[in-house]
Parts: C-alpha cells; structure tokens; sequence
C-alpha cells in the first residue's frame, strides 16, 4: 500500500447521489438547468453593470465581481458533478487532477467569503459616513480590495490545498461527494492527520472567521446609526439595503461553518455532500440576484 501511494497511482472516484440508473438522468438534467441558470444570471448581471453608465457605482462594481466569481465557482463544479452522475460515480479523477479542482474551489469561496466583508464595509461607510463616501471609498480602494480579497484567498488557501495534496493516500479511493472538497478528501487519508487538520482548522477559521467578525462589527454600526435617524423613511430604505446582503452573508457563512469548522470526528458525508449541493448549485445562482 506504501509503495502504491509512493508512486503516486493515486486516483479517486466519486460516490453517485443515487445508484439508481432511472433516476440518474432525471438528476441530471436538474442540475444541468441549474447550472445553466446561474450562468445566464450571472452572465446578464455581468453586462447589465457592464454596459449601464448609470451602474458605474461602487455598490454595483462588488457585485460584478460577486457574479464573475460565482460563474467560476459554479463552472469549476458543475461539470464535473455532471460528468460523475453520468458514469454513475465511476469516473477516476487523479490526485493531482484532484488538487487543482480544489484549490480553484476554495480559492473563489474565499475570496467570495472576504469580498462579502468588503461589502459590508461599503455599506458601512454609504449609511454611517455619507458626506465622506466618495472621498473614502475612492475606485483605486475598491479595486485594492478587490485585489486584495483575492490576493488574500490565495494566500490562505494554497498552502491548505498543498497540505492536502501531501496527506498519504493509498490506492484507488472513493470520495463519499461530487467533488474534490477538504472533508471528505481527509477521511481517504490513510495515516494519522491531526496535525494536518490542525493547520486546516485554524486556516479556515482565519478565512471564514475573521471576515465574519468584521462583517458583523460593520452592521452593528450600521443598526446603530439606523436608530438615531429621525426619519421613519430613511430607516426603511437603510434597512433594505443591507437587509439582503445580510441574508445572503448568513447563508454563506452557515453553510461554510457547517462543512469546514466542524470537527472531523462530527463530520457527516450525507450532511457534507447536502449542504454542499443547497450551496453551490441553488445558493450560487441565486445570490447576486438577491443582492
């Protein structure tokens, strides 16, 4: 088993949603629609703030590059999805194969995760500091930390998925999913991982954590300086612009503190691979326009 794993003939394959042959196309061609839903959202969304001069704000720029990576995460996921239900789960994908499939994964949910903070930020300066928005949230600022929230989930993440790619793994695995994600990768790894997952927790809890935290800090500034406003106007409009972005904030972070900050002896492959489904082929087609 050592040997086979030091050659690096490590291939997985994914588990099928169902084994049933009859039931497989009808799944199929739902999440085929799905999947062709979110683009053609997102896609729209895209050139609507594209090609609208009246769009050219800062509030509409975050949510271009919110659509352009939810097209990435759902393109890096659906066909493969897609692909394994037709081979009812039989289709092999390589470790390394595996690896770059993950990382392209986490590096957009990251970076979706700290995009989510920056939007909160701008709402935070647009309702708590008006007179002062333009001067503070200059374009060069939204496009550093736009750069910013990328740059920082590369940061984070590829060393996450090269500590993953380096578990030991021996011989032909079957990933309980319909995808390469980190949970149900680690229970293939045949050797003791604890410091792995150690290192794992405490990434993730920087790069969902700490996003959350400051999401959190700039809304109850926020509500604050709702309730100080005289007019019962200005109240109702203030809440419905953050009303939306803040559901879509606890969906995103429920559904990232469910799969990845949960320990590994607690963790549930039905409940992982549910989540995991509600999230990228509903809630990723769905969130740009909720926002």
């Amino acid at each position: 088993m050592e040997e086979e794993n030091q050659t690096g003939g490590v291939h997985f394959h994914f588990h099928p949603f169902l084994t049933d042959p009859r039931v497989a196309p009808l799944i199929f061609v739902a999440l085929l629609l799905l999947y062709l839903g979110s683009l053609v959202g997102n896609i729209t969304i895209g050139l609507t703030v594209w090609r609208d001069c009246s769009l050219h704000t800062r509030m509409y720029f975050f949510l271009f590059v919110l659509a352009m990576l939810e097209i990435g995460c759902s393109t890096n996921i659906a066909p493969l999805t897609l692909a394994s239900i037709l081979s009812m789960g039989q289709m092999l994908i390589s470790l390394p194969a595996c690896g770059a499939h993950m990382f392209f994964f986490i590096l957009l949910g990251g970076s979706d995760c700290v995009l989510l903070a920056v939007m909160a930020y701008d709402r935070y300066v647009a309702i708590c500091h008006p007179l002062h928005y333009n001067l503070i949230m200059s374009w060069q600022l939204c496009g550093q930390m736009t750069l910013g929230s990328l740059g920082l989930g590369f940061l984070l993440l590829l060393p996450l998925t090269i500590l993953i790619c380096h578990r030991p793994f021996c011989g032909h695995s079957e990933i309980y999913h319909f995808f390469c994600d980190m949970p149900a990768d680690a229970r293939l790894a045949c050797a003791d991982t604890h410091v792995h997952e150690a290192v794992l927790y405490v990434l993730g809890v920087a790069t969902v954590a700490i996003p959350f935290l400051l999401i959190g800090l700039c809304y109850g500034c926020i509500v604050a300086t709702i309730l100080r406003m005289n007019s019962a106007e200005g109240k109702r409009r203030a809440f419905s612009t953050c009303s939306s972005h803040l559901i879509v904030v606890l969906l995103q972070y429920g559904s990232c503190t469910l799969i990845y900050l949960r320990p590994s002896s607690s963790y549930s492959p039905e409940e992982g691979w549910a989540v995991s489904l509600v999230y990228t082929f509903f809630f990723t087609s769905a969130k740009p326009l909720d926002l």
